[in-house]
């Protein structure tokens, strides 16, 4: 089957659509591997390039996620009125040549203005993205998010790992080296424009009326939700090498932030096809609910212990990760790009403000003091979980 085949019924889409969804899953992954997958590791490299202290190491990574966090719901609620596929590609692109070119900043400035483009870049990829990912999912809207948002978290995993592998021996300049990767990421983008407006083309015919009313509260819940997941995320994925500085070396602490986030991805994959048989609601209760004990492990335990915490940790807090999508999107069906946009722009920008809050804790109190506060978010989410509207009738108002 070619991308640009369309599998459909009259009610729309029947089957998933492998190779467009997998499409989507790879331009994620070079996305998130120029964003939130390599910024936060790249932070002792600039800190010690630029001299920054930690509430300065801590901008870059704000800067990252509010641009793309305050981009992602403006570029939803402006393509649900007035679709533009084209952002999809251009979005990539822009993500991957911005990050590049702070390898060739000759000031702190610079950094952040780069980093900013980067941002921006993410913000018009990702509603997009998510967008055309439920258009080709068919009925098992769970598992495509699912690979879609796994292809995201592999590139988050792999960010830290460009740290020993490929910058330590080349310096920050090194960077400009994934100028390639963006006109790789144009090139595999641009091959699916041509189903994906296909499909949109398709999808504006389908009658207004069979879509459900907007549910803002719920909504409001699990924004909540992800402000919390977010601050777990990016607390361990920014904080970690620092917390780890005394006892190894930049780039072995780097290993243990993709041990971290390679194991999420696998949870986003299982917490997403597993929501298709229990329903969103329950898995977010149950993700929180195992990632609790292990929060309030990770900043007691050392070596082995210590590597097994983070895994499970990584696995259980991520899990939820594609599950927050599909249902933002079915509470929000009469705006599905902004639903896009917000569940997964908002845990950008809540990680960003995130990253620089607990940089101002770590230069006050120590790094330390990060992790035993991380111990509490996840107990404060599960209670949150606890509130959202129920599911049960998700698939009915799917079809």
């Amino acid at each position: 089957m070619s991308v640009g085949t369309v599998v459909s019924t009259q009610a729309g889409v029947e089957k998933m659509n492998k190779p467009a969804v997998w499409t989507f899953c790879a331009a994620h992954l070079m996305n998130d591997l120029m964003t939130t997958g390599i910024v936060a590791p790249l932070l002792p490299l600039y800190k010690s390039a630029f001299h920054l202290n930690y509430a300065q190491a801590g901008m870059i990574v704000f800067v990252s996620y509010l641009t793309s966090s305050v981009m992602q719901p403006l570029f939803g609620y402006l393509t649900d009125r007035r679709p533009m596929v084209w952002l999809l590609s251009f979005g990539v692109f822009l993500s991957s040549f911005g990050l590049a070119m702070t390898g060739s900043a000759p000031s702190f400035p610079w950094v952040l203005f780069f980093i900013g483009l980067s941002g921006l870049g993410s913000g018009a990829f990702h509603p997009e993205a998510a967008r055309g990912t439920r258009l080709g999912a068919g009925e098992t809207r769970g598992l495509a998010q699912a690979i879609f948002q796994v292809g995201g978290n592999a590139g988050q995993a792999l960010g830290p790992m460009m740290i020993p592998l490929f910058l330590l021996h080349t310096g920050y300049h090194g960077l400009l080296w994934f100028l390639i990767l963006a006109v790789v990421a144009l090139v595999v983008t641009v091959r699916i424009l041509p189903w994906y407006k296909e499909r949109m083309d398709a999808q504006a015919k389908i009658s207004k009326e069979h879509v459900g009313k907007n549910n803002p509260f719920g909504m409001g819940l699990l924004t909540i939700f992800i402000v919390l997941r977010s601050w777990c995320q990016i607390g361990v994925a920014a904080f970690l090498p620092f917390f780890y500085a005394s006892r190894m070396t930049l780039g072995k602490a780097e290993w243990l932030d993709f041990l971290f986030l390679f194991a999420g991805a696998v949870g986003t994959f299982v917490g997403g096809t597993l929501s298709d048989k229990i329903g969103q609601k329950k898995l977010l209760i149950f993700s929180m609910v195992i990632a609790v004990p292990f929060a309030w492990l990770l900043p007691h335990v050392h070596g082995v212990v210590a590597v097994v915490v983070l895994i499970l940790f990584g696995f259980s807090v991520l899990s939820s990760f594609a599950v927050t999508v599909v249902y933002g999107q079915w509470l929000l069906p009469k705006n599905i790009a902004l639903a896009s946009g917000l569940t997964i722009g908002l845990g950008v920008g809540a990680g960003g403000i995130g990253a620089e809050l607990l940089g101002n804790i770590s230069d006050t109190y120590g790094v330390s003091v990060v992790f035993n506060i991380l111990s509490f978010l996840p107990i404060f989410a599960m209670l949150v979980t606890l509130f959202l509207p129920s599911d049960r009738r998700e698939k009915q108002s799917f079809r």
